[in-house]
């Protein structure tokens, strides 16, 4: 299928400049918006619990994030699973149900009921849902709770740990998901479920890490794809395909968090996959300007790269609405994360085409302009 005429000449190089300077106004608006107002991170990045539970009844997920938002949760994700009836993932920004100044309000009681040197160790977990005392003689399980709510620790049970050494406990307390069941129960009543079917959290810490990670694995395929390319053709073309894979990644980014859609290893995945489309869709470009060059002669680098991108033409169109078209039936009949996925990867696409023909090649024709000019003047 062709949609493009054999032999057709379009002078892309002559509209190069007004179609750069908008794709560089779009990208300078993206990079300004990972400033203000900033990612709308997830719990992947931001930290947070995820709960995965079914209702007794019909009940749809307006009205179970109005109930939550009414709970005083801000901003929570309510999901419905795919192929379950009433069932949903509850994402929350709350981790932990002690504050780092509650904790130490704990400390203060236990110290103070039991004695200065009773409580030899504390530790409260990530989550927020344990802590773990070692004390130093006999200290009743009881006399570790009441010390306990005495410091506003929700206590559901208090339990010995067998091992050597000093008497280590643990107390088992209201955690997060405990107290989104309660409103939840609250608002619903009987509707509401008894206990959740799963529960995870990722602590700040562990957000901040998966954050360093997807950095790192942005820098490391910029950084190998241009090695890449260099290799491949020659060090004139890098530049053009790195800056084009970084600006479609960049831009579709942009939107994200223009539009507050939330940002997370999800998200990254279809970063990651828009910077692999980009390039490949720039190679097959350069690939023809690369096989013009030993064919035709007398042209300029300029012409080579409109006869070229005119041949090519046909294939990027048709490759791209094929490719949008499978994107597009996963955005409209998809929900939740296979829809984000495809929102992505729709704008990718678009800017990467674009950029493969307005960005990549024009910057490799100034790339060799400036070589010639070096060459020359040596």
């Amino acid at each position: 299928m062709e949609f493009v005429k054999p032999g057709i000449y379009i002078d892309f190089m002559k509209y190069r400049a007004p179609v750069m300077s908008v794709l560089g106004l779009l990208a300078t608006l993206s990079l300004v918006s990972l400033f203000y107002p900033g990612p709308n991170y997830g719990i992947d990045f931001a930290g947070g619990t995820e709960i995965q539970l079914q209702f007794t009844s019909d009940t749809s997920p307006g009205e179970v994030r109005d109930a939550l938002e009414g709970a005083g949760y801000s901003r929570p994700d309510v999901i419905s699973v795919e192929g379950a009836d009433n069932e949903y993932i509850i994402r929350v920004r709350e981790v932990s149900s002690l504050p780092a100044d509650q904790v130490d309000k704990i400390r203060e009681s236990l110290d103070s009921i039991l004695g200065e040197h009773v409580i030899r160790e504390m530790k409260v977990s990530p989550g927020g849902d344990k802590i773990t005392l070692r004390v130093s003689g006999d200290v009743h399980e009881q006399q570790l709770q009441e010390a306990l709510e005495a410091g506003g620790a929700h206590v559901r049970s208090v339990s010995s740990l067998a091992g050597r050494g000093d008497p280590r406990y643990e107390a088992q307390l209201v955690g997060v998901a405990d107290e989104l069941l309660t409103s939840l129960h609250e608002a619903f009543g009987d509707r509401a479920p008894e206990t959740p079917l799963r529960v995870e959290w990722v602590g700040p810490k562990a957000g901040q890490q998966l954050r360093d990670a997807a950095i790192q694995s942005f820098l490391y395929a910029i950084a190998f794809i241009m090695l890449y390319v260099a290799f491949r053709f020659d060090l004139r073309f890098a530049p053009g395909g790195v800056i084009a894979m970084f600006h479609d990644a960049l831009i579709t980014l942009g939107v994200y968090v223009l539009l507050q859609k939330e940002v997370n290893l999800t998200t990254v995945a279809a970063l990651l996959t828009i910077m692999g489309y980009s390039i490949n869709d720039t190679i097959v470009v350069y690939d023809r300007i690369r096989e013009n060059m030993v064919r035709v002669r007398d042209k300029s680098l300029r012409e080579l790269i409109n006869i070229s991108t005119s041949q090519t033409l046909s294939r990027t169109i048709v490759t791209s609405l094929t490719t949008l078209l499978s994107v597009g039936a996963f955005f409209f009949f998809g929900t939740g994360v296979i829809q984000d996925i495809a929102f992505a990867l729709g704008i990718g696409i678009l800017i990467g085409t674009v950029s493969s023909i307005f960005i990549a090649a024009p910057i490799t024709e100034f790339m060799d302009r400036r070589l010639l000019s070096r060459l020359s003047r040596s």
